[in-house]
């Protein structure tokens, strides 16, 4: 029996799924990210952060209608890898002057993969056709790469420092 030949909106939607799985798990952390961080900076990071992914999640609804399909998740490995990390440090590193910048670089990674896919969603969206849809992912891309550098100017100008002790 031959394989079904996948094409490149197929691709674009089971990507668009799995974002979608990211978003809502990422809604789901940035709470207890935000409970077990100590620096002020951080904790307003994680809740300004946590508003903007409720966002994101809509937009890609947004998308999802764009493009005639309903909001469905598929679940993302990556995400769930990630966001374990990110468990693993809050339990390894608590009370530690080293959890902030623990919980600080699993956020920078959640969002360095959040880069990734919607850069590549957007792209996928323009070789499509999908105007309005590479609009809402660029601007999502552009909340999460500022959102990266919120978190590397509060790394460098106070978390790190207090990671050393």
């Amino acid at each position: 029996m031959a394989k079904a030949i996948k094409t490149l909106d197929e691709l674009f939607h089971d990507t668009l799924k799995d974002v979608y799985f990211a978003e809502n798990k990422i809604v789901e952390t940035l709470p207890k990210l935000h409970k077990a961080a100590n620096s002020k900076e951080l904790k307003t990071a994680f809740e300004k952060h946590l508003g903007q992914t409720k966002v994101h999640v809509e937009r890609l609804e947004q998308v999802f209608k764009i493009i005639g399909k309903k909001p469905e998740a598929k679940t993302c490995d990556a995400i769930l890898g990630i966001t374990d990390e990110g468990d693993e440090i809050r339990e390894e590193y608590e009370g530690s002057p080293a959890l902030d910048a623990g919980l600080l670089a699993a956020a920078q990674a959640v969002e360095h993969y959040e880069m990734s896919r919607y850069g590549t969603l957007r792209t996928w969206a323009l070789e499509l056709g999908l105007k309005d849809a590479a609009k809402l992912l660029q601007t999502t891309l552009d909340e999460e790469q500022a959102t990266d550098i919120a978190l590397t100017g509060i790394a460098t100008s106070v978390v790190n420092q207090k990671a050393e002790g």
